[in-house]
């Protein structure tokens, strides 16, 4: 069987704060929330080009999601200046054995968010 990871969600204990974080750091735009009244969770939009799996956060009380979430960023060294000095920084800017460049830091909850090239 093949199959294709189409969504993905991390968990966070207070959904407008994570949201204010999402957009107001990292720059993320809100495609949507559920319910419309009083939401619990949130989607981000994906206009990058890039095809990869939504990316979606949820009030719930297993915080944090205890797994990594890595993005592909088309100017990595320029968002690790601009995000470096902003956030929890996990693993500072380096290049892998396998050629791909990266960083990981952790959101308001502990989610970890990997960013490569």
């Amino acid at each position: 069987m093949k199959t294709r990871l189409a969504h993905v969600r991390a968990n966070v204990r207070d959904l407008q704060k994570a949201i204010d974080w999402y957009t107001n750091v990292l720059g993320f735009e809100v495609g949507g929330v559920y319910p419309a009244t009083n939401p619990t969770y949130a989607q981000f939009a994906d206009d990058t080009g890039f095809g990869g799996a939504c990316f979606s956060i949820m009030v719930d009380e297993n915080v944090p999601s205890h797994g990594r979430f890595n993005f592909n960023v088309e100017d990595l060294e320029g968002f690790w200046s601009f995000l470096k000095d902003k956030v929890e920084v996990i693993e500072p800017l380096f290049t892998t054995p396998y050629g791909s460049t990266k960083f990981t830091i952790r959101d308001l909850d502990g989610n970890e968010l990997g960013f490569a090239k």
